[in-house]
């Protein structure tokens, strides 16, 4: 296994690897600038069989493993007793009904498939190209950076890095961390490069726990993930968005300062979009399938003014 890089070597890439000041001042889309009218056009070639495959997992009421509340679900009006004469609903009584519900959620944390902006991560009290953390505030949210820098929604090649496929296991073992390395055998294997603009989802097989473990999995074990070295390599490509089927950084990832290098790093200096938590076994199955790697990525998220990142359904296209 390769060696990891040191924390002086990880927090040198704060100022190495920073994007600040590269697509402007007033820049809020970081490496999602990566991403061009071509590349979207582009992207429309790969669809062959008309095929739709999401990545991402069901939300789900009452407490999960890896999530820090519960995701809620209250319902307004139903349509419970409707079928009885004389009971009244949502429009008084009649023959029309109708169903309400409130639902509330914190997306953030190993449960929820949700993509992180630019406003979540602060380094030094600042975010992403220097703007100040205080522009986050419990008021207002966040003034700059929020979600509504990709409210267009997200459309171009996606590529699938199947880690475990390459070592013949369902999962990797948490201390079986991805590096660059493995990315290159894995883009080897698959026949593909990663190319500025694409969006890259690595698996590590952690769905497969998830499915095969159901209640009893345990989200906050130790895990594999991308380690910290592949940062310098995911700048090297530019690369629009990155995602897995965890919350890309390796847990624990061995740093005592800089927690979530991937993220850290990824966000604050390099502007790096994240998208945690996805579902890929079916998209790992049907890429084996299918005998292909790329396929055309679509995501939107939802576009609530001052909020950090937004629950969303990656779907790959075929």
């Amino acid at each position: 296994m390769p060696t990891p890089p040191s924390e002086e070597v990880v927090l040198s890439w704060f100022d190495e690897l920073s994007n600040w000041g590269r697509w402007g001042d007033d820049d809020r889309l970081g490496t999602m600038n990566h991403l061009t009218a071509a590349k979207k056009i582009s992207s429309a070639k790969l669809i062959q069989e008309g095929l739709s495959v999401s990545c991402s997992w069901d939300i789900r009421t009452g407490l999960q493993p890896g999530a820090t509340v519960e995701s809620q679900r209250y319902m307004l009006s139903t349509g419970l007793g409707l079928d009885s004469e004389g009971r009244k609903g949502l429009f008084g009584a009649g023959r029309a009904g109708a169903a309400q519900e409130y639902i509330g959620m914190v997306f953030h944390g190993l449960d929820v498939t949700h993509l992180d902006s630019l406003a979540h991560l602060f380094w030094d009290g600042k975010m992403y190209n220097g703007v100040s953390s205080s522009q986050v505030s419990d008021r207002q949210g966040a003034l700059v950076h929020d979600v509504l820098a990709v409210q267009e929604g997200v459309t171009t090649r996606g590529v699938l890095l199947d880690i475990p496929r390459l070592r013949g296991v369902n999962v990797l073992d948490a201390a079986d961390h991805v590096y660059p390395e493995d990315l290159e055998a894995a883009e080897k294997a698959a026949g593909i490069t990663v190319e500025p603009g694409d969006v890259l989802l690595v698996r590590t097989g952690e769905g497969w726990s998830r499915l095969a473990e159901k209640k009893s999995y345990n989200a906050n074990k130790p895990r594999s993930g991308y380690q910290a070295a592949c940062l310098p390599w995911l700048q090297e490509r530019g690369v629009a968005m990155i995602g897995s089927d965890v919350a890309q950084d390796v847990t624990p990832a061995g740093y005592k300062t800089v927690s979530m290098p991937i993220h850290m790093v990824g966000i604050v200096a390099m502007g790096l979009w994240l998208i945690d938590n996805c579902n890929l076994e079916e998209l790992a199955t049907t890429c084996e399938r299918l005998g292909r790697w790329e396929f055309q990525f679509s995501m939107a998220p939802i576009r609530f003014q001052g909020v950090t990142g937004s629950p969303v359904n990656p779907i790959a296209v075929f």
